[in-house]
């Protein structure tokens, strides 16, 4: 499907302008214009969950960038662009700094404030012409030809478009894309598995802005005059709403979303003020109650509705290479202390949830750590992979302190994890996910994703995930969406996600929770071959059965207290252990 669409767009690239009027051939340019500021859009707030309504102020630093250096200083427009994209990516960065920080309703917020301060700050320098604008911008030049029709415009907009599509359809197809789909519902996950979310936040905040200072450069060169006005907050809010409209998840949707509200905004402001009778921006109104239609029908956008009677008809099957390993991680010596909890404790306000808890998990062992509900087990996994500070005590893991490492930093040391509420990235197939765990095993960044330039690395990374979901017994489902799993089923994913990792200590947070017996049993066999493979586990589950018959040492909590330690049998007849199981 995605061929054929670059095909159809390659198509209407080469022919519509010696096939359509000045009219059409000039509203495409919007278009395309319009499309790349949605592109970003869709990466930044669809896919990567960080809702901007500032990017038309972007869209005004290339514009005002290129408009100062050519008709103040005589540079060539070539400069202009260089200049446009500079001063972007520096406000962007700090901006992104401090506006990826933010989240819940602060983050549109923030993007609404920084977005009205860049409008009026363009209206309010002299040098910029203030709200009068600037006029007398020189037309580009390409290989001494200028560009001054609409037609000869439309060449230069809709390649920047393709490149734009493509560069975004290579990012999320690789490592770093798996990455960016994760932040939007799971970014804690993917911290849990190395990804600095943090960076990768500004990445694509920056990224983002980038193409909406080339939407200006274009916009600026092709109207040769420029004033606040299209850089305004409505304009943001605009082109947010094309992304909804169009599917914001979807890059295709960028387009469509595009396309249909420029045409039909055109088409309203000829059509209704002869309906009503008088003047006015009554395509507003129809906006609204688009905007009310597609959420209600169609809450992933015209191309998502679209997308979601296509792909189940022709579903998307990555090849899988045969390819070596990743490298692997040497294994400590066997029965050498591993991990060291000391006096572990976690507070928040007044309770109490981890109270001066100490353990130890010796290499090649399988430790339970059981308790009832609310006991702080899943609360004590927390403070060892840095997902929760220590209120006091010490976490050290092969003599190394934990305190105050992050997730990512954690994750490359060794340790690797599944959750309590599973976690994973529902749109994306199983195989995805479990490459998501592999994420430290390799190295090609953001920008190496959009150049297409990290195959070889993305081969390796795939066929080890497709050996570890083999390994776990879901092979028949290696490109099945992963929210489409029953809840057993996502366990064992997150099971191979985490052994993607290859992790010296693998965290296993209930992971027979909704497993049937078969299944159970398959699981405990897997974790015994993982144990002898020299693999070291810390086991939290409530099935007591399962837990005794497999592990070889028991923890047991209780109110964050550490009530027993040892022997299964030992821990299994303790008359306080039954009493917290069972009651007095």
């Amino acid at each position: 499907m995605r061929r054929g669409l670059l095909v159809l767009l390659a198509g209407l690239f080469a022919f519509a302008p010696a096939l359509l009027s000045d009219y059409w051939t000039t509203l495409l340019d919007y278009i395309g214009l319009y499309a790349l500021v949605v592109l970003g859009i869709v990466l930044l707030t669809g896919i990567a969950g960080q809702v901007s309504f500032g990017q038309a102020a972007f869209v005004g630093l290339g514009a005002y960038a290129t408009a100062w250096l050519t008709t103040a200083h005589d540079a060539s427009p070539w400069i202009g662009l260089l200049l446009g994209l500079l001063v972007t990516a520096v406000f962007a960065l700090v901006l992104g700094l401090i506006t990826t920080r933010l989240s819940g309703h602060f983050l549109p917020l923030g993007t609404i404030a920084w977005g009205l301060a860049l409008f009026y700050l363009f209206g309010n320098l002299e040098f910029l012409g203030g709200f009068t604008g600037m006029s007398g911008i020189p037309p580009l030049q390409v290989l001494g030809h200028e560009l001054r029709s609409a037609q000869s415009f439309f060449y230069p907009i809709w390649l920047c478009v393709l490149a734009a599509v493509l560069s975004i359809q290579w990012l999320l197809d690789s490592r770093s894309g798996r990455a960016i789909r994760a932040l939007r519902s799971t970014a804690s996950m993917a911290q849990s598995f190395g990804v600095d979310t943090a960076t990768l936040k500004v990445k694509v905040f920056v990224y983002a802005a980038l193409l909406a200072a080339l939407s200006g450069w274009l916009y600026a060169h092709f109207q040769r005059f420029v004033n606040p006005t299209p850089f305004g907050l409505h304009v943001g809010i605009e082109y947010l709403f094309m992304a909804v409209v169009g599917g914001a998840g979807y890059v295709w949707g960028a387009l469509l979303g595009a396309a249909l509200i420029t045409v039909l905004k055109q088409l309203l402001q000829s059509v209704l003020p002869q309906l009503v009778g008088s003047s006015g921006q009554f395509e507003i109104v129809v906006f609204g109650v688009l905007l009310i239609a597609v959420l209600h029908g169609a809450r992933e956008g015209i191309w998502g509705w679209i997308d979601a009677r296509i792909t189940p008809l022709r579903p998307h099957r990555r090849m899988i290479a045969a390819a070596a390993a990743p490298a692997a991680r040497a294994r400590p010596a066997p029965d050498s202390v591993l991990l060291e909890v000391r006096a572990a404790r976690k507070t928040f306000g007044g309770l109490i949830a981890v109270n001066d808890v100490s353990f130890e998990q010796r290499a090649g062992e399988i430790l339970g750590l059981i308790g009832p509900n609310g006991a702080g087990k899943s609360t004590t996994f927390n403070l060892i992979t840095g997902m929760l500070p220590l209120s006091g005590g010490e976490v050290r893991f092969r003599g190394q302190s934990l305190a105050g490492l992050p997730p990512a930093r954690i994750a490359r040391l060794g340790i690797a994890r599944t959750f309590q509420h599973v976690k994973l990235v529902p749109g994306m197939s199983v195989l995805e996910n479990v490459a998501l765990g592999g994420h430290l095993r390799g190295g090609a960044g953001f920008v190496r994703g959009m150049l297409h330039l990290e195959r070889a690395e993305e081969r390796l990374l795939l066929a080890e995930a497709a050996r570890q979901i083999e390994r776990v017994g879901l092979g028949e489902h290696l490109h099945t969406p992963a929210g489409s799993l029953a809840l057993g089923m996502q366990r064992i994913v997150e099971v191979a996600r985490a052994l993607a990792a290859d992790p010296t200590l693998l965290l296993l947070d209930e992971p027979a929770a909704g497993l049937r017996y078969q299944e159970k049993q398959a699981l405990a066999r897997l974790l015994e071959k993982l144990r002898g493979e020299g693999l070291s586990i810390l086991l939290v589950e409530h099935d007591m059965d399962f837990v005794m018959g497999l592990v070889d040492r028991v923890v047991v909590l209780d109110f964050g207290v550490k009530l027993a330690e040892g022997l299964p049998r030992t821990v299994r007849d303790d008359p306080v252990v039954i009493e917290a199981y069972l009651g007095a």
